[in-house]
């Protein structure tokens, strides 16, 4: 993948992130890693997302050394970056501060597993991630952010559990392609509302029978999944 095409994936992640409602104001950004996993390219800090082109995304090495454009990226690239080193699976990662997926890190709760629509997408719970140390974010809070994030993900796949919640910050989502990565997002805060919604009716909600979220999730993502069509 050249990189203008890289930076035009990337622009139009962001800017599917606003038009969908999962970003307010500029409380998020969307990257993406190129093939060889040389590069990785994520919207620039703080701009308006009505005047974003791709030509403003901004290309960095994956130790965060820009290599074109002339805008500082996303203040959280070092969270994204800390996900792509340590799972070669990830191809784009979303971070929002989504309305409901938020109240769940802000209420320091995990999602979890309430019905078969999330067994959809999900292998279980989505995770809380504890925040970085007092000592940790004075010596690079992004970075160990993201540390905390693969922390917390390590002996599993991060593609059957898509997305992480660090407590006291918001939703983190990632996807083999960055348009996964937004549609998972989109995913999250739907399960989040469908959640907030549950509990207010029932605060006991209990979890989804073991069974049917493993069938619901096999169905789908599993060797022998069966829904939808071939090709």
């Amino acid at each position: 993948m050249m990189l203008d095409e890289l930076r035009r994936h990337v622009c139009e992640a962001n800017l599917a992130l606003k038009r969908t409602g999962l970003v307010f104001q500029t409380w998020g950004n969307a990257s993406a890693v190129d093939p060889d996993r040389k590069w990785v390219c994520i919207k620039p800090s703080g701009i308006a997302y009505d005047r974003m082109t791709p030509e403003d995304m901004v290309i960095t090495d994956l130790e965060g050394i820009p290599v074109e454009g002339s805008l500082r990226p996303s203040v959280d690239l070092a969270s994204h970056l800390a996900l792509y080193r340590a799972f070669p699976e990830i191809g784009g990662i979303v971070h929002t501060h989504s309305h409901y997926a938020t109240c769940f890190a802000q209420a320091r709760r995990e999602l979890p597993c309430l019905g078969t629509t999330h067994a959809d997408y999900f292998e279980g719970s989505v995770p809380l991630v504890s925040p970085p140390s007092r000592d940790e974010v004075a010596e690079d809070y992004e970075g160990n952010t993201g540390s905390c994030i693969v922390k917390a993900l390590s002996g599993g796949s991060p593609l059957r559990r898509p997305a992480a919640l660090v407590a006291g910050h918001g939703p983190f989502v990632w996807g083999a392609t960055v348009e996964q990565a937004v549609e998972n997002a989109g995913v999250l805060e739907e399960l989040a509302r469908m959640a907030f919604h549950t509990f207010s009716l029932e605060p006991d909600a209990p979890p989804l029978e073991a069974y049917l979220l493993a069938k619901h999730f096999q169905r789908k993502h599993g060797s022998q999944a069966y829904y939808g069509q071939e090709g």
